[in-house]
């Protein structure tokens, strides 16, 4: 599992990732109070993409790419959706 050391490589991975196959790809994040960690995991099942981090303004960053990826996910959704009622 390949470990991201920077945000910019690892969002341009996940990126990549979700496009090549949507329907396949889960988004895990996860926060340990106890260590300061935040980690979030894009995953297809053959590929697992992690970056973690404790500066505050990553999880900006993170939090900001979690909410893009969810509108996506939802659009995509919302489109075949709507295409399989007008059938």
């Amino acid at each position: 599992m390949p470990q991201y050391q920077t945000w910019e490589e690892f969002s341009r991975a996940a990126e990549k990732l979700y496009l090549a196959d949507p329907m396949k790809v889960r988004v895990v994040l996860k926060y340990r109070h106890a260590d300061g960690n935040l980690c979030i995991k894009v995953t297809d099942d053959s590929v697992c993409l992690l970056y973690r981090t404790e500066q505050a303004q990553d999880v900006k960053k993170i939090e900001k790419f979690h909410s893009q990826l969810m509108r996506l996910m939802v659009a995509k959704e919302s489109r075949a959706v709507t295409s399989a009622e007008t059938d």
